[in-house]
């Protein structure tokens, strides 16, 4: 069964437990481990948590293939994806605000893994902590080789050009203004339907992310879990030489095998990769006045060790309705415990008139003082206050506790002149 054999189909839910097979009878029932599984498939349980966590916070599925995983040759050190970092090649972490353009095109013939800029990173993988932030750039088909990250979970942010994810357990269709999560250690592909295709990957090297507590907002709102959507079962039988790639420690790693990996053939459990359509977020905001606290746009959150204190959140700024009375509307100056690591999908933000373009990446780590830029300022002070909905814009923020560090190639791609853009403010007249 090829790529092209089926439709991708999906199962609706955030974190469910999940049952499917793409040949009757494979999945067994009743348990997970029979002695003999059917067709001579291979048992095999993927955990994305430790056996002993909580129930409601345990995530495992149990895979039935054609071939265990563990029959591979030793990995050796991957030579490609230049642009690709561990995080530990720049200089004394500045406390600098920071903003970057788009990354430059990748040269012909460059896949999804050979197109991966790595722009910031904070914490080790071996510390089960922290988050990194790469762009990409791809204009090949992944036809012969799989990728999967040992080091932590993908949140798949596309920009321009779909991504179609062929994994283990299904297919995601992923187009622009949709999210996917791939979770730690699931083996992959990514084919670019229309030719080429840029975006954001977060890496999550924490606890899983999960859907955010609603607190006082009830029972519903923000991003629903029905609007989660997780591939049904569907496998390559393919004998074909598939080159693996996978991260470990920061570094990337190779090896072959004599076959597609992608080979299970039914699944059950609540790890799985989703994906999720942005224009589905229910968006609250104030009625009255003030702007809110953009926590109130967070779609999943990676919890840390501190309650109420985020390993990583990800957070959007959609389309809205603006309709605060006697408020600055746009976000406000700021200082923050927390880093913020921004993306811009299409459109313009409301708080940088200038110089945020999408594609681009901005980054005020903690204590940063930053808001909007003097055009911005100029004109939300000086708005007529009616009713106005924000249109034809995604922004999104990457947000964290732990301070992030760009790479060297961050560092040396910076634009120069980002400070400027708070420069001239007029001071205020004290009577």
């Amino acid at each position: 069964m090829t790529a092209a054999a089926t439709q991708a189909a999906y199962i609706p839910g955030f974190g469910n437990h999940v049952s499917t097979e793409a040949v009757p009878g494979a999945l067994p029932i009743g348990r997970n481990s029979p002695q003999r599984p059917a067709f001579g498939l291979y048992a095999e349980q993927l955990s994305g948590t430790a056996f002993t966590a909580p129930r409601d916070e345990n995530r495992r599925s149990w895979l039935y293939r054609m071939r265990p995983t563990a029959e591979h040759p030793p990995f050796r050190p991957y030579e490609g994806a230049q642009r690709f970092s561990a995080g530990d090649d720049a200089g004394p972490l500045a406390p600098n605000r920071l903003r970057w353009d788009p990354v430059a095109d990748s040269p012909p013939g460059t896949d999804l893994v050979d197109g991966l800029t790595t722009m910031l990173t904070n914490r080790h993988p071996a510390d089960l902590d922290g988050v990194a932030v790469h762009v990409f750039h791809a204009n090949k088909d992944m036809t012969d080789r799989v990728f999967f990250d040992a080091d932590g979970e993908l949140l798949f942010i596309p920009q321009s050009g779909r991504l179609e994810l062929l994994t283990e357990l299904g297919r995601l269709e992923v187009a622009p203004g949709h999210i996917a999560i791939i979770p730690r250690g699931l083996r992959f592909r990514a084919l670019l339907p229309d030719g080429e295709a840029r975006g954001y990957v977060a890496e999550n090297y924490g606890a899983l992310f999960r859907l955010p507590d609603l607190g006082p907002i009830g029972a519903n709102g923000l991003a629903n879990p029905r609007d989660f959507e997780t591939p049904q079962a569907w496998f390559e039988d393919r004998d074909d030489k598939t080159e693996v790639i996978q991260k470990f420690m920061g570094r990337l790693w190779v090896t072959e095998l004599d076959h597609s990996p992608l080979d299970v053939v039914a699944w059950h459990g609540n790890l799985a990769p989703c994906r999720y359509d942005l224009s589905r977020f229910n968006t609250i905001n104030t009625v009255s006045f003030d702007h809110p606290d953009p926590s109130i746009f967070t779609v999943l959150t990676s919890p840390s060790t501190v309650h109420g204190r985020a390993n990583a959140d990800f957070v959007i700024f959609p389309p809205r309705w603006m309709v605060a009375e006697d408020t600055f509307r746009p976000p406000w100056f700021h200082r923050n415990v927390m880093s913020e690591a921004m993306g811009l999908i299409q459109g313009a933000y409301d708080a940088k008139a200038e110089g945020f373009r999408p594609g681009g990446l901005s980054l005020h780590n903690l204590m940063a003082g930053h808001g909007p830029d003097l055009a911005s300022w100029r004109s939300a002070s000086d708005a007529d206050l009616k009713p106005h909905k924000i249109e034809g814009t995604m922004a999104f923020m990457v947000e964290s506790c732990w301070a992030y560090r760009p790479t060297a190639y961050a560092c040396e791609h910076a634009q120069l002149d980002y400070d400027q853009v708070w420069s001239d403010f007029p001071k205020a007249k004290l009577p």
